[in-house]
């Protein structure tokens, strides 16, 4: 009994050895026991924890095989683009006129905005100057809060700036020249396509606010204009029961909405529902907001809202400064790269790539992605040991290695731009898609900047879901001080339940405690 006591030990001690073998220097911190839970048998894990500064490797698992990141793919998106473009870029979108004003104030031509691929034209810059996010994005389904700025203040302003040239009537077209560059695919969840204007994301909010069972919800869209219109017809119902909703589309910016809305629980307050519809053609859409911004500023056009937008292939490629009549300027770009982070926005990281091709002088994703490529391996990460097919997460060709991870924060911890890089970062327990990842009271608790990744895909089969990845990689700090990098990723989690999703996430939080109290 007493020998087979100690192989079983033995046996147990030379797995063990195995298991950690791959560049740990000392004991792991207990992270073992988490990952061998029953509701991970099926899954893979992989990480890699190692100093900050001196790239001393504390703990690592498969840490140079590849796994699917998800969302944390936005790392290195982030991270070139903010290398070739800086953090203090500003987006510059101007108006033109094409045509003759006389001195009644009539432009005898066109008015053309020039779209620049400002992903956010205002609609979230507070009057602090910088860009508005919630710890959840409207960009995501079901979420129920909308950020507190106007997603029409970009076009409003650059309408205001043409009267004030003193211009009262255009006679002629409005145009959005959106030449900059053909759309490209997103990936991951939100809208689909890439545009070079945006306005609100690109989508209609449908926002869906319960009232008492047996009584019709208020349904409104958003943002508001003549040519977005709700059909809704959408009932109460008792807390107990769930939310059935069908959101329609006939034609542009006609929307009809269906179903039933659970009241809130007695001494809850009711809370808004938040669906989205993505604009199908966001130029002829933004045609419409800025014909509408142009007559709120007073500015009469004979152009219509009800017209189709006129292709701007026979615009010239460019216009003299003299017949400029307005510009609008973006917050920096940090800005922009912490609204990419802190809330996992999708669209905004597809376009990244984008945004370095164009700096090349191209215009396609392929190109930005070779060019992401140049930028990665001069900062050390080795980039034949990965693969990316966008900038966001959720393109299959999507892969890391936690080694490649860790290369990657360890260079930008001592780069130029570390400070907007970091900053950027949701923290745990605090904001971003990290707010709800550990408890209140945890030591974890605004000690780690990490980016979450989270992917799934429907388990039609078995009616339940497959967690594909939940990753977290980012920087640490432990209680004593020590500064960490880390990047860790299950893949392949079988989900019982949507509510299976954050518990996973809970996990990972978990790991980050133990790390923290054991080194």
């Amino acid at each position: 009994m007493r020998l087979g006591g100690i192989l079983l030990l033995a046996i147990s001690a030379i797995a063990s050895q195995a298991l950690w073998a791959q560049g740990t220097t000392k004991a792991p911190s207990g992270i073992e026991a988490i990952i061998s839970q029953p509701e991970f048998k099926h899954a893979r894990w992989g990480f890699l924890l190692a100093d900050r500064r001196t790239g001393e490797v504390l703990e690592s698992l498969e840490a140079d095989k590849l796994f699917v990141p998800a969302s944390t793919t936005k790392l290195f998106s982030c991270a070139a683009a903010i290398h070739a473009i800086g953090p203090n870029f500003r987006f510059q979108t101007p108006v033109f006129k094409r045509g003759r004003l006389d001195e009644a104030g009539t432009l005898k031509g066109d008015l053309v905005l020039v779209a620049s691929g400002d992903p956010t034209m205002g609609g979230r810059t507070t009057p602090e100057g910088k860009i508005a996010f919630r710890s959840s994005d409207h960009t995501y389904e079901g979420t129920d809060v909308l950020t507190d700025t106007d997603p029409l203040a970009g076009l409003d302003s650059l309408a205001r700036q043409v009267a004030e040239r003193g211009i009262k009537l255009v006679d002629g077209e409005v145009y959005i020249d959106d030449r900059l560059f053909k759309p490209v695919e997103s990936t991951g969840s939100g809208p689909k396509r890439v545009w070079p204007i945006t306005i609100n994301d690109n989508v209609i909010d449908i926002i869906i606010h319960p009232s008492e069972p047996g009584v019709a919800a208020r349904v409104e869209a958003r943002p508001l204009s003549k040519r977005i219109s709700v059909d809704a017809d959408v009932l109460t119902v008792p807390s107990d029961q769930k939310d059935r909703l069908s959101i329609m589309t006939h034609e542009m910016g006609k929307v009809i909405v269906r179903g039933v809305i659970k009241a809130p629980k007695l001494g809850e307050p009711a809370k808004p529902l938040v669906k989205m519809i993505e604009v199908d053609d966001p130029p002829a859409m933004a045609r419409v907001l800025f014909i509408e911004a142009l007559h709120r500023a007073g500015v009469r056009t004979t152009a219509s809202i009800f017209a189709p937008h006129s292709s701007p292939e026979g615009l010239p490629t460019g216009f003299p400064d003299v017949d400029r009549l307005a510009l609008l300027t973006s917050p920096p770009f940090s800005e922009n790269i912490k609204l990419i982070l802190k809330v996992s926005h999708n669209l905004h990281a597809s376009q990244l790539p984008v945004q370095l091709a164009l700096i090349a002088g191209k215009t396609s994703l392929d190109d930005g992605l070779r060019r992401q490529g140049e930028i990665l391996k001069s900062l050390g990460v080795p980039v034949e040991s990965i693969s990316f097919g966008g900038g966001a997460g959720g393109s299959p060709a999507d892969l890391v290695t936690p080694s490649a991870c860790v290369s990657l924060l360890r260079a930008m911890a001592s780069h130029p731009h570390a400070a907007a890089y970091r900053e950027a970062m949701p923290i745990l327990g605090v904001d971003g898609t990290l707010v709800d990842s550990v408890d209140r009271e945890s030591v974890a608790v605004g000690r780690v900047l990490a980016k979450t990744g989270t992917f799934w895909w429907n388990n039609a089969m078995n009616n339940r879901k497959v967690l594909t990845s939940k990753g977290l990689a980012g920087y640490l700090t432990t209680s004593r001080g020590r500064e960490l990098v880390f990047a860790l990723y299950v893949n392949y989690v079988h989900l019982n339940q949507t509510e299976d999703r954050a518990k996973v996430g809970k996990t990972l939080g978990k790991i980050c405690e133990l790390w923290i109290n054991a080194y």
